[in-house]
């Protein structure tokens, strides 16, 4: 009778799972994508620091001819967030020969690094929309809005901007901010006649994945992953949360970096007496993970309810 030997993960296979995990992984960090990124470094606790450099007050007075004045320091805030793991993994009785790139595994990948994604970017939504600096749609001082009334607008888009730039909030790169939005209220924003299709500008500019196009200084990220608060509204309207973001809002774990995450295959029989015939593999995956709220008065969460 022959005898088979499967091989274990070899480092170029390895690294082929790790490259395809990430790249299915990464078209769903639509929130990751514009916070302030910071490396997790090893051995050293469970936090992850940011610090955020606080404005001077305006020096008014005026200088004295040959009198140096007294000058001023540097005020810094320290944020600390304690980051997270997070993973799965999944068994399969298949024939996986480990010495190639088998489809089934390449397949397994994919599917584990589409989770991946969506588990991360969800983790870190959730901590940047519960933020405190909160607009309703048609003027409302609560959550309670009409269904297919209190819908997002131009004119609310341009009250959001306004309160960001009079809590001087910087834009990115110093010309836009950004708004994510869902494709429920994506249908009420390009109604505006304002509305500028990213093909009008895609030439002039890089363009970000899931891009959509601008309306008053705001440039829009599609995802379907946006927040919806169920049945929250009045009537039980479901309400839908859209974040207008400037520079340095949050911070959040670099996985792309030297934190990304990873991809962790264990062939037939490596599991010893707990799989005496080698019948069992697994594909996972784990990362560490976490996002803070570095300036509430960087970005604005507008909620509104959607036309059907």
């Amino acid at each position: 009778m022959a005898t088979q030997t499967i091989a274990i993960v070899t480092q170029e296979n390895k690294t082929f799972y790790d490259r395809t995990l990430l790249e299915r992984l990464l078209p769903f960090l639509t929130y990751l994508k514009y916070g302030q990124k910071k490396p997790f470094a090893k051995n050293e606790g469970d936090t992850i620091n940011f610090r955020r450099f606080n404005s001077l007050a305006v020096a008014t007075t005026p200088l004295t001819e040959g009198v140096t004045p007294a000058g001023n320091s540097i005020s810094v805030t320290a944020i600390t967030a304690t980051v997270q793991q997070y993973g799965d993994f999944i068994t399969t009785s298949d024939k996986l020969d480990l010495v190639g790139i088998d489809p089934v595994i390449t397949e397994t990948t994919q599917v584990l690094g589409d989770q991946a994604g969506l588990t991360l970017d969800t983790v870190a939504r959730d901590i940047i929309v519960a933020g405190t600096t909160v607009q309703y749609a048609g003027g409302k001082a609560s959550r309670l809005l009409t269904a297919q009334a209190d819908v997002m607008t131009g004119t609310e888009i341009k009250k959001a901007v306004r309160t960001l730039r009079r809590n001087n909030a910087k834009p990115l790169e110093g010309k836009y901010f950004i708004g994510i939005v869902g494709p429920d209220v994506e249908y009420d924003i390009i109604s505006d006649t304002m509305w500028q299709d990213v093909s009008k500008y895609s030439a002039a500019m890089q363009i970000f994945d899931g891009e959509m196009g601008s309306l008053y200084g705001v440039r829009f990220i599609r995802t379907s992953n946006a927040k919806k608060f169920a049945a929250a509204g009045a009537s039980g309207a479901d309400i839908y949360a859209t974040m207008i973001i400037g520079a340095n809002a949050y911070g959040i774990v670099d996985i792309a970096g030297g934190s990304k995450p990873q991809m962790i295959i264990k062939e037939h029989g490596s599991s010893g007496t707990a799989d005496p015939l080698n019948q069992i593999a697994s594909m996972g995956w784990k990362a560490l993970m976490t996002a803070i709220r570095l300036n509430e008065l960087a970005m604005v969460r507008v909620e509104s309810s959607a036309t059907i």
